[in-house]
């Protein structure tokens, strides 16, 4: 099980990095203009700051595959093991194929559906990436949908991941799991809700009270 920050908040990534077992970072266009810092200087920040044994991902902002592929090229020449993002349509499937030959990894991002998403891992994509509450936010059913995805992949593509996007509660991201994905990648909010239950800190603040009410301090 593959679990990445979909962030580059720096000082976010340094809080969680110690705490999460996190293998890496994914970014996209949306992403890395939130953060108000060139591209090239902040995937060097980002590799620094996780270290070059976790993986990092980037997004080309191309609409056709020439410019998508000298874009992946491009990221690649900043960070040399960096995952090329491809948003799953005509064009960026003709992309992947041609980046995968070349032996550069992809994800298939932007996937709304079952169907397309499996076009990309046919192509060749490494990741595919469904946007789960997008999905569910257009009247769809994200969770049939990565199970379909799922099984296709299983089926047919077992070289290829399904890595989990667009979340906004840790229930969505569960079901994924369930699901059977082998990777997620989380918003830094919602990876905190997995790690700050109010009820956590309320068991733990009454076993120290009972604790000290009987032995005077917290000590052995």
């Amino acid at each position: 099980m593959e679990l990445y920050l979909d962030t580059a908040d720096i000082e976010a990534i340094k809080r969680l990095a110690p705490v999460l077992p996190i293998n890496g970072v994914t970014t996209n266009p949306s992403i890395v203009a939130k953060s108000g810092k060139a591209i090239f200087a902040l995937l060097d920040e980002l590799q620094d700051v996780l270290g070059y044994d976790k993986l990092l991902f980037a997004q080309v902002l191309a609409s056709d595959a020439k410019g998508m592929i000298k874009e992946a090229k491009q990221l690649r020449e900043v960070v040399p093991s960096i995952v090329i993002k491809i948003p799953v349509n005509a064009q960026g499937l003709i992309a992947i194929k041609e980046l995968t030959q070349q032996g550069i990894t992809t994800l298939g991002t932007a996937v709304y559906g079952a169907g397309q998403g499996f076009l990309a891992a046919l192509a060749g994509a490494k990741y595919i990436a469904p946007y789960v509450n997008r999905i569910d936010a257009q009247g769809g059913n994200s969770k049939d949908t990565v199970l379909e995805l799922q099984k296709l992949l299983d089926l047919h593509c077992p070289e290829s991941v399904v890595l989990a996007a667009s979340f906004r509660t840790p229930r969505q991201a569960l079901d994924c799991m369930l699901a059977g994905c082998k990777a997620i990648t989380l918003p830094v909010d919602v990876a905190e809700l997995f790690i700050s239950d109010p009820a956590v800190e309320a068991a733990v603040a009454k076993f120290d009270q009972d604790w000290c009410s009987a032995f005077g301090a917290l000590e052995y």
